[in-house]
């Protein structure tokens, strides 16, 4: 179960994170310390895609942890750090933006998380709450968070045996700001082909109700960040190298197969975690 629960912390998307069903033991934690990065892009998914007014370079690096208040009970804090870059005009027409670069927090995430049932399917429930934390740049349109606090509660469900887990998880993100809420479902897998190494596969979708009417500025618009009704069906594929019993690093590579107003790039993530 050790090893199942390493899998669990370390197969957090680029998008989602501690989705998985099983919970720490009293006194445990986990840290893990990653860095994302999503090349110089200007296509949008949407309907139709669409070009962002500038070429963009999203960065972030993140701290995320859990730790064990009891057997049945998880604290979660993930805190984001976001370098976003815009530079040249993709577009030959009289900018609106400026080229800019912005270093700020994003949307920090502190959760918590129940087991309610373990005979082999582990049963959870998590509540995460997404703070209104990130920046906004008026003159180049670079924002780093969700202008609004979300409030998430999750049901998640796993089985794992000694080389092998599966697990999936469905929930709904409740936004203030007039932001729109939104539906999220979403299942992985892992596996240990051979001794100290793990492979994830991780499959995300959101889908927006469309029930927000905020009015974003714009600049923002054009930069196609954090925008409302964000929409995507996602992947994941992590590769994990355990060090030790209690260290470890991993990379991995995601992206959409599809969305809305979300980045028509892959994403890399690098990154290294500790048991205590």
């Amino acid at each position: 179960m050790k090893n199942v629960l390493i899998l669990l912390v370390l197969s957090a998307s680029i998008n989602t994170f501690a989705q998985g069903a099983w919970t720490q033991k009293r006194g445990e934690a986990y840290t893990q310390l990653s860095f994302s990065t999503i090349g110089s892009y200007s296509s949008i998914y949407g309907n139709p895609n669409y070009e962002t007014e500038r070429e963009i370079t999203d960065n972030t690096l993140q701290l995320y942890g859990e730790y064990g208040l009891n057997n049945k009970t998880t604290l979660i804090l993930n805190i984001p750090l976001k370098f976003i870059e815009t530079g040249n005009l993709v577009s030959t027409t009289a900018p609106v933006t400026i080229a800019s670069s912005n270093t700020s927090l994003g949307n920090i995430v502190m959760g918590i998380k129940r087991q309610f049932y373990n005979n082999k399917w582990v049963i959870s429930g998590l509540l995460n709450l997404e703070a209104n934390s990130g920046s906004f740049e008026n003159e180049s349109g670079i924002r780093t968070g969700i202008d609004a606090w979300s409030f998430t509660p999750t049901l998640n469900a796993g089985l794992s045996f000694k080389w092998f887990y599966a697990q999936a998880f469905t929930g709904v993100a409740f936004r203030t700001n007039d932001y729109s809420s939104s539906f999220k479902i979403g299942g992985e897998i892992g596996i240990r082909p051979i001794k100290r190494i793990l492979v994830i596969g991780l499959i995300d979708v959101v889908k927006s109700f469309e029930n927000g009417d905020v009015v974003l500025p714009p600049s923002n618009l054009l930069t196609g960040l954090y925008v409302n009704n964000q929409e995507y069906a996602a992947y994941s594929l992590k590769f994990v190298g355990e060090i030790t019993n209690k260290l470890g690093v991993n990379i991995g590579i995601g992206g959409a197969f599809s969305g809305n107003n979300v980045a028509r790039r892959q994403a890399l993530t690098f990154g290294a975690y500790h048991k205590f």
